[in-house]
């Protein structure tokens, strides 16, 4: 019988690239999008679309009702990956933004995972696959609202990881560095929304860094992959008999993997400073 995976997210980037793969590998996938004019594009280019937006319990409902009546009750996977960032420094950081960016980065991918366990422990067998970020290793300035909520998800999906080890269900995170996506672009509105650099204490810092960074076309970073690295990965997360609980992508990961672990604190944030 021919798999089936729900992927989130799936509008651009990751999530696209996963989409396409993953059917070009034999899966059925199920390629959700919070908006409905991405999910139709996706539908033209021969993809199975509807709506899943991670801020709206219903739509989470909706899609997961919908796949389960088009397969007849079953799922093999799961891919947790829409996300989005909001940057500003802490002290800049409204807890209204953080609160916003906690309901699609993590509560709602709990919400969809607590949505498909019964159906997984049915059948027996499925894979959850949470789409973290070198992110959710290390902390890097400007970025602390994205980092707290991949530093949750690490926690969540490790507690989850260990209490689903009696039974049949895997759970799995991907852990990227640079790959190329719209995150950088999709995270301007965010800023402008929330934060109020212009009277910030650090408006200097802001001016000559961030603002750069966020509005400037750099190109690719030195060590920037396509999307297709991650699809690569997440086919080994669903396919292999025994996955391994994570799977590192691009270099950045694997050596700040290697220095949280190595260094003494300030010396790994000397040296994420220096990045």
């Amino acid at each position: 019988m021919t798999r089936s995976i729900l992927i989130t997210g799936c509008s651009s980037g990751i999530g696209y690239d996963a989409a396409h793969g993953m059917k070009r590998a034999g899966w059925r996938v199920f390629a959700t999008c919070r908006k409905e004019a991405d999910c139709e594009r996706l539908r033209a280019e021969g993809l199975e679309s509807f709506r899943l937006d991670y801020t709206d319990e219903a739509s989470i409902g909706a899609a997961v009702d919908e796949v389960l009546e088009r397969t007849g009750g079953t799922l093999d996977a799961v891919f947790n990956n829409g996300a989005y960032g909001c940057p500003g420094a802490v002290e800049d950081l409204p807890t209204g933004a953080l609160r916003e960016i906690f309901e699609t980065n993590l509560f709602g991918y709990h919400e969809l995972t607590r949505r498909i366990v019964p159906v997984m422990r049915k059948q027996g067998h499925g894979r959850i696959v949470n789409c973290s970020s070198v992110l959710g290793l290390v902390p890097m300035r400007w970025r602390g609202a994205y980092v707290a909520t991949k530093f949750a998800m690490e926690g969540l999906t490790e507690t989850f990881r260990i209490e689903m080890a009696d039974t049949p269900i895997k759970v799995i995170l991907i852990q990227p560095g640079p790959i190329t996506s719209r995150i950088r672009v999709n995270s301007i509105p965010h800023f402008e929304r929330w934060i109020d650099w212009e009277h910030s204490p650090r408006a200097e810092q802001y001016r000559t860094t961030l603002l750069k960074r966020l509005y400037e076309g750099r190109g690719s970073d030195r060590f920037e992959l396509p999307a297709a690295a991650v699809t690569a990965k997440l086919r080994q997360a669903v396919e292999a008999r025994n996955p391994a609980p994570r799977y590192f992508v691009t270099t950045p990961t694997y050596l700040m993997n290697a220095a949280r672990r190595l260094l003494p604190t300030r010396a790994l944030h000397w040296l994420i400073g220096r990045g």
